[in-house]
């Protein structure tokens, strides 16, 4: 007999509308439950990672408040001496540095040394310098590098290799054309007194193109002018003079450092006023009263009722914290024992605000602004006492990114019970087939059954077949 592959084909009854519908029994209500709760766990999922987005922003708050430096930070202001000349210095106070008034007069800049070959030693930039090659030494203060020449180098020969030297410390080698001569010019970035540029030689043969001659007495065709010395830098800091060898002063006053930009012309000076940083402590706390306040609104928000994380006994613990971590006393401060203190206040739906119900953050600051910094991050400080709670929650193995992997898993355990559902509906629909296969090979058999015993009567003498 032939197989029959299609349900009822044999038979000519809807079977696959009998599987279908069975099928359809079975598995609706299963797909169904599986999407409702996937929407559940993906919806938690998401609503956990606001909150935990909010709370991170307030901990990377929280963790400046902690470090006291935030506090100890100076602000230089500087005002320059009228002029068009462009400013006199620039100033770089560390957080070490105590608040005070300068006046600050630049006497001289110092400069590297300026060597000029001398009168008539060459005519162009072709001339030979060497006919058989030799080395040149340069130095200056503690620097030095050495530049070997080819035999047949020329004058260009020689200005080339020093400026692309890997050893150059910071020689620059030009050549002038006055008309009538090339005048070899040296540039040494060396700065301070008695740092001039030496150049000296291993043959007499390069003697016109070094300050010390070869025999190492006389002097060489190269010279520094008057007034083209390496010179030291001179600054006077409330009538104070100060050399050094750079325009770089680094604790001329303690701990600052200040750049000397150019000569003060009849004796200006330029104002510095160094004072603590008041307004990037104003702007740390209006960022920590900002983001203290977005996480509030994302729990209250997420907490609603109807909303996946109501009655959510974590973030309700977490919120609990919170509000208990603030309002503990601060202690070591000085007169700052809470919030109110330093003028910070929580208005009736828990969020922070500044207040001057007992003096606003300004007037704290004024009154005793070292201690600001105590009261945030002191060991009894505020930030101090939200750091522990916030590490407790959003450390690699915190509460909340425990709770994130408790819920990732439930949905891959979620997606295992859909495969093993999907598999157990291809044995139903396999068991069910197989039933129905065989109900319509014998429902088929019957009915050829009945053809041929129906065909077999109609032939019979006298036979006539009902029409009822």
């Amino acid at each position: 007999m032939a197989l029959i592959t299609s349900a009822g084909v044999g038979s000519g009854l809807d079977l696959e509308s009998i599987i279908s519908a069975t099928l359809s029994a079975e598995n609706t209500p299963k797909i169904q439950s599986f999407a409702e709760k996937e929407e559940t766990l993906q919806v938690e999922l998401s609503s956990l990672g606001e909150v935990k987005s909010a709370m991170s922003k307030l901990q990377d708050t929280i963790e400046k408040l902690a470090d006291i430096d935030n506090f100890n930070k100076r602000i230089a202001k500087i005002k320059q001496p009228t002029s068009d000349d462009g400013d006199l210095i620039s100033v770089t106070p560390t957080s070490d540095i105590s608040p005070g008034d300068f006046n600050i007069e630049v006497i001289e800049l110092a400069q590297g040394s300026r060597a000029t070959s001398n009168a008539g030693l060459f005519t162009s930039t072709d001339d030979v310098v060497t006919a058989s090659g030799g080395t040149l030494s340069f130095a200056a203060g503690d620097k030095s590098f050495d530049l070997t020449l080819d035999a047949g180098a020329t004058l260009a020969d020689l200005r080339d290799a020093i400026n692309d030297s890997d050893e150059n410390f910071g020689v620059t080698a030009n050549i002038i054309n006055t008309g009538t001569e090339s005048k070899l010019v040296f540039t040494s970035n060396v700065t301070g007194l008695g740092n001039d540029l030496v150049i000296t030689n291993d043959t007499a043969e390069l003697d016109n193109v070094s300050t010390l001659a070869n025999d190492g007495v006389s002097a060489g065709g190269i010279a520094i002018a008057s007034g083209d010395e390496a010179k030291s830098a001179e600054i006077k800091v409330d009538g104070i003079s100060i050399v050094n060898e750079t325009n770089t002063f680094k604790d001329a006053v303690q701990d600052m450092t200040i750049v000397a930009k150019r000569q003060s012309v009849d004796g200006e000076t330029a104002k510095l006023s160094v004072e603590v940083d008041r307004e990037s402590v104003t702007a740390l706390v209006d960022e920590f009263i900002t983001n203290y306040n977005n996480l509030i609104g994302q729990i209250g928000l997420q907490t609603r009722i109807g909303k996946p994380l109501n009655a959510d006994s974590t973030i309700r613990s977490f919120d609990s914290q919170l509000v208990n971590a603030l309002s503990t006393p601060i202690t070591g401060a000085g007169p700052f024992s809470s919030i109110f203190d330093i003028g910070l206040g929580v208005d009736k739906e828990g969020y922070l605000e500044k207040s001057s119900l007992v003096r606003s953050l300004n007037e704290a600051m004024d009154e005793n602004y070292d201690n600001i910094g105590k009261a945030f991050a002191g060991d009894d400080g505020i930030a101090k006492q939200l750091e522990s709670l916030f590490d407790n929650y959003l450390d690699s193995k915190g509460i909340m990114n425990q709770r994130e992997t408790s819920l990732n898993s439930q949905l891959d355990d979620l997606e295992d019970d859909v495969l093993n559902h999907e598999y157990r509906m291809e044995e139903l629909e396999a068991r069910l087939r197989q039933q129905y296969a065989g109900l319509d090979v014998l429902l088929a058999q019957m009915q050829s059954t009945q053809s041929y015993l129906s065909a077999q009567l109609s032939s019979l003498p006298g036979f006539k077949k009902s029409s009822s």
